[in-house]
């Protein structure tokens, strides 16, 4: 599959350290105990490309508990970094969307849907794998796709690949 997940309001949040490791750390939780396979990823300031598969259970049942557990983990940090200058405003926004979501209590950090996008050809999978990597080049961040970390076309990139790249 190609999935995406954005960041309630495209908020920039991926750009502290500190925040890049906790959610690199629960997706290698992922890999390592909820049957995640990942074929290519990068994860950019707002949102992040997968192509993935899950080898038990529902994607569907993957992607939520991944979406919560990470939203609550990143909710804390931004909240207590004490670098994060705009802590203040992202917390008043994700509180913001979450009381005005009928599906979240509190606070609502993910755009809800994940866009899940079934890859039936070789063809397809090499398309999606093309835009994944393609992404911070034509975002302006980078001139070649290998140049970007945190992305499977970086030959050190911070997450393990099963079988592509």
């Amino acid at each position: 599959y190609f999935v995406t997940l954005t960041v309630d309001s495209w908020v920039d949040v991926f750009t502290r350290k500190e925040l890049v490791d906790e959610l690199l750390k629960n997706i290698r939780n992922c890999q390592a105990n909820k049957g995640l396979e990942l074929f290519a990823y990068v994860i950019m300031s707002n949102h992040m490309h997968f192509v993935m598969r899950r080898t038990e259970g529902l994607l569907a049942d993957l992607l939520r508990d991944f979406k919560s557990y990470t939203a609550k983990q990143l909710l804390h940090l931004i909240a207590t970094l004490p670098n994060e200058s705009r802590s203040e405003w992202m917390l008043r926004h994700f509180n913001h969307a979450g009381m005005t979501s009928a599906q979240n209590k509190e606070f609502a950090f993910w755009k809800k849907d994940s866009h899940p996008i079934e890859l039936y050809s070789a063809e397809v999978f090499d398309q999606k794998v093309e835009y994944i990597h393609m992404n911070p080049v034509v975002s302006g961040l980078v001139n070649r796709p290998e140049h970007y970390l945190l992305s499977s076309a970086h030959e050190d990139g911070p997450l393990v690949l099963n079988g592509y790249g």
